[in-house]
């Protein structure tokens, strides 16, 4: 190896110190995509990426080591000092297609973290490191190699600044496993004629082989590099061909050798498809051909700004606004498109399937891989229908696809393969969200149909399609508890009984809903009947939501702290009130004095815990808790005073939770130990910081938020002219770290005498002004 102690060239030291004293002026400034990135899962770290893309760019200190179970955290961890090269696909399930400079000797495998020198990943330091919203950029310190890297929709852009040498090289290391790819079934790549560098890798991802065992995700390339290189040759892992323009298998990779000049770039440009090699090149082409690095990056940062810009916040805290705009963006990056520019999308059947063009050959809409929707409704799918209604539709259409061609929803989808990774499925109830929240440039008579099956559907059903349980909550109203089945479920019942009861329950609610607007009585009544299923589980005694076997007796041995019996990572406490679509008659059944008492007592003891598993550095630290901010099941409770006579008490909890679980660090971000789930935790601080929130997940045949106390002196909605809806702004008088408690409310110039809003009164446009005090308010109070 060459040596490592190479110092920074002193361009990159004033181009650091410049822009760490500069004052921020776009909304990108705001983003910091290394807040939380200790313990951090694959799809989270990819600041180089467009908004809702597939080609997600970003460095990788542990991607190779995989992870046993398919979830856990691998890509890019704070706490790491050296880089092992920058994927292009960091996605659910997906990941791979990774380029890495060097210079002097040629090496072909990563190497371990402990021992850099073993491998071709570099060492390098924080203060050499830059992300935002669209591009990022780092010194290899072994290599004296400055990589910047961003993106378009589809293409990666990697430009290499090289020291002078005659042995500068960049390897595309493709067969290789990454993050949550899994294990590589077989990979090619290939040093094409006319110098292009193409090729694929297929992976069996560990959420595929139990959710859809046999399956497997493809993932295509065609790169061009910008400067003649002088030698070439293939490899698989040490095994090292020189001359050698294709080859094929595990670890299968091709490597480019330059000479360079001091300071001279080299920029690759990389096409990505999961569909074919023609169309990672014809992506390639459509997308980037005349498109250089610096106007990439130029056009990625408009782009992201434009997006952000669409909720923009004014106030006294800049912590708070970083905190935002982070959130907003990890909301805005997961679930990327997986179709191609003309419309070619990965079926699940493993074929190429065709999106309907317009008259121009544009795809009607776009296919998305995404992570399940768990949760997802108290927080993504909410920000969906107040901000980006067309990504909404489009994530309909995409699902709608796979229903299509499969018979059946997937709550998770990678590359159109079922991974569940919970085994439920509230896809119906997202949908049935959408129509109600305005969203309907859909196939309705498709998705109502879909969403029912989902609810009703047992015969035959898929593990893929999740609720293997669902016949026996139809015919019993509930799901039975099934203590020698582990973390499993099938027909006759399952190991989370209790929280499969209350989602189904929830979800029949949501459809049920989307019944009534459709005018589909008879479905109406049925589902609304299951939605009552939670009422079955509730022991007057304890006051909890305890399971009950097939026989309908509650379990013996009943600890409401225990996780994971009866209740999928989380416990009684946390799952009791997990009735968003019933929270007045949950009041009246607990009584409203005990339901106040033991939720204020839960976040007064849970704040000792930073309203989670404490500084414990685990994505699961919290299940044993009273209340777990880090994960899916806890989000709406703390919005449930505003159904219980104390809304004041969700004033005061929410900001709590804002100011104290969120960080601005690389390992306290999204609480300590968190599971961000593409955007989730980013999302719900992105509508609880602007006062806005529906327990209900936007479920209603008119939906309406409740109000809170928005951390920020003024937020503007202000959507594109072409969406049709008018300006919103929520103004907010005397506001302060102190000032917390809603005094007054009023609504284009009326004053407010409950504190919620239709969505569609946000989408007409208007002014919510709202004055906050340092004391609460009674006001609403019931």
């Amino acid at each position: 190896m060459i040596n490592k102690t190479l110092s920074i060239s002193i361009a990159l030291i004033s181009f650091i110190t410049v822009f760490g004293q500069e004052k921020r002026q776009k909304l990108s400034d705001y983003v910091d995509p290394n807040i939380g990135t200790a313990h951090s899962r694959w799809f989270f770290y990819t600041p180089a990426s467009a908004p809702f893309g597939m080609a997600k760019l970003g460095p990788s200190t542990n991607a190779h080591l995989g992870n046993a179970q398919g979830w856990e955290a691998t890509g890019y961890d704070d706490r790491d000092t050296s880089i092992e090269g920058f994927a292009c696909l960091h996605e659910f399930q997906i990941g791979g297609i990774v380029v890495a400079p060097s210079v002097g000797q040629l090496q072909t495998v990563p190497g371990p973290l402990e021992n850099p020198d073993a491998g071709y990943r570099s060492r390098f330091d924080r203060k050499d490191e830059y992300a935002t919203s669209g591009y990022y950029s780092v010194l290899l310190k072994d290599y004296n190699v400055k990589a910047e890297l961003t993106a378009t929709k589809r293409v990666g852009f990697q430009r290499y600044t090289f020291p002078k040498s005659g042995q500068s090289n960049i390897i595309f290391d493709i067969g290789n496993r990454q993050g949550e790819s899994g294990a590589v079934k077989d990979a090619k790549v290939t040093l094409t004629a006319d110098g292009r560098i193409e090729g694929y890798v297929i992976t069996t991802p560990e959420y595929v082989k139990k959710y859809q065992n046999g399956a497997d995700v493809r993932m295509y390339f065609s790169a061009v590099v910008d400067k003649k290189f002088k030698d070439f040759g293939v490899f698989n892992h040490n095994d090292i061909k020189p001359g050698v323009k294709t080859t094929s298998g595990e670890g299968a990779g091709v490597y480019l050798v330059f000479d360079t000049q001091e300071n001279e770039t080299v920029t690759v440009k990389i096409g990505l498809s999961l569909t074919s090699i023609d169309n990672a090149r014809n992506n390639l082409e459509s997308e980037a051909k005349k498109l250089g690095f610096d106007k990439a990056k130029k056009q990625n940062l408009k782009i992201w700004n434009e997006q952000l810009g669409r909720i923009t916040v004014e106030g006294k805290s800049e912590k708070d606004k970083i905190k935002f705009y982070t959130g907003l963006y990890h909301a805005l990056l997961g679930r990327g498109v997986g179709s191609d520019v003309n419309g070619a999308y990965p079926m699940n059947n493993g074929q190429v399937g065709q999106i309907p063009l317009d008259a121009k050959g544009k795809p009607l809409y776009n296919y998305y891989n995404t992570d399940a929707i768990w949760g997802g409704f108290w927080n993504l799918t909410q920000l969906w229908a107040l901000a980006y209604p067309e990504y909404y539709a489009d994530w309909v259409q995409g699902q709608l696809l796979v229903y299509k061609d499969a018979g059946w929803l997937g709550d998770g989808i990678a590359s159109s393969k079922y991974v569940s990774g919970v085994g439920t499925n509230f896809t119906g109830l997202a949908i049935a969200s959408a129509y109600n929240s305005g969203i309907r440039n859909f196939d309705i008579e498709t998705a109502y149909a879909a969403a029912l099956k989902n609810e009703l559907g047992w015969q035959n059903r898929i593990e893929g399609a999740g609720k293997m349980d669902v016949k026996q909550f139809i015919e019993l109203g509930y799901v039975p508890q099934l203590d020698d089945v582990g973390f499993n479920t099938y027909a006759n019942g399952s190991g989370f009984s209790a929280s499969h009861t209350l989602e189904y329950s929830y979800s029949a609610y949501a459809v049920a809903q989307f019944a009534k607007a459709l005018g589909k009585s008879d479905d109406y009544n049925k589902l609304m009947g299951l939605s009552n299923g939670w009422k079955l589980l509730y022991d007057n005694e304890t006051k909890f939501i305890r399971p009950k076997n097939a026989e309908g007796k509650f379990v013996d041995n009943f600890d409401p702290l225990q996780p994971w019996r009866g209740f999928q990572e989380g416990n009684a406490w946390q799952y009791t009130f997990y009735v968003p679509h019933a929270v007045k008659e949950l009041v009246q059944t607990l009584g409203k004095d005990t339901f106040n008492e033991r939720l204020n007592n839960i976040f007064e003891s849970s704040q000792k815990n930073i309203f989670g598993g404490g500084t414990t550095i685990d994505a699961f630290a919290g299940l044993s808790a009273l209340y777990n901010h880090g994960n899916q099941p806890n989000l709406h409770i703390s919005w449930l005073f505003n159904f219980s006579g104390k809304p004041y008490l969700t004033q005061k909890w929410v900001h709590a939770i804002c100011d104290e679980f969120y960080g601005t660090e690389g390992v306290h971000g999204y609480g300590y130990g968190q599971d961000e789930d593409q955007g989730q935790l980013g999302a719900w601080y992105v509508m609880s910081s602007i006062g806005l929130f529906d327990v209900k997940g936007l479920t209603d045949v008119n939906p309406s938020f409740q109000i809170g106390s928005p951390l920020f002196d003024k937020v503007t909605i202000k959507l594109p002219k072409e969406l049709k809806r008018g300006n919103f702004v929520i103004d907010v008088a005397n506001n302060s770290k102190e000032n917390i408690y809603l005094q007054d409310a009023d609504l284009n110039g009326a004053p407010l005498n409950q504190l919620s809003i239709p969505l569609q009164q946000i989408a007409n446009g208007g002014t919510l002004k709202l004055k906050v005090g340092k004391s609460h308010s009674e006001k609403w109070s019931q």
